[in-house]
């Protein structure tokens, strides 16, 4: 049974997205599974970019956390539960003050929000990290934690906890550094 509501979250996200107005796919028609590409009509629209990462590590840290704080529930339980976050996180993600949110205090400037292609494969890869959690030993989670942050870091000047901080408390500093300042 849980299993099924998990799907049913994931299945009503997309629909709701769509309802949104969200795009399903790119405009170019296009569904790639990896693109590179930061600030493109084409970022966010496609299986996994440069954030689908930092989707893995909502996946491990919500496996932790529902652990620590919920693990009388059954595994399906709290993974319904993840997917519901998850969900809810790409629907609000998605609206015009979100949206706004990040073009005005990060340095996705351009940003336009995901495609419905998009935000189902994060949900996806919220899923691959949970059960990569529950999988592996903890220090692999944790080492997956840090050498997605890193690498993310290293490569496009961002990551789930940069992104976190400029969404919240943002900084000049940080944003000069993101710009190539």
């Amino acid at each position: 049974m849980p299993y099924w509501v998990t799907f049913m979250i994931s299945l009503a996200s997309g629909a709701l997205l769509w309802l949104m107005g969200r795009a399903v796919i790119s405009a170019s028609g296009h569904v790639w599974w990896w693109y590179g590409g930061l600030g493109t009509p084409e970022s966010n629209m496609h299986l996994t970019d440069w954030y689908t990462p930092s989707h893995v590590i909502h996946g491990i840290l919500f496996y932790a956390a529902l652990w620590l704080v919920a693990r009388r529930l059954s595994l399906g339980w709290r993974l319904a539960l993840a997917t519901l976050v998850e969900a809810g996180w790409e629907v609000l993600e998605n609206t015009n003050a979100v949206i706004e949110r990040y073009r005005n205090t990060t340095v996705s400037s351009d940003y336009i929000g995901d495609s419905v292609v998009n935000s189902t494969a994060d949900i996806a890869a919220m899923l691959l990290g949970f059960w990569l959690a529950r999988r592996l030993p903890i220090w692999a989670s944790i080492a997956i934690v840090v050498g997605f942050e890193l690498l993310t870091t290293a490569l496009i000047r961002d990551g789930l906890a940069l992104n976190v901080i400029m969404l919240l408390w943002p900084s000049d500093a940080i944003l000069t550094w993101q710009a190539g300042g």
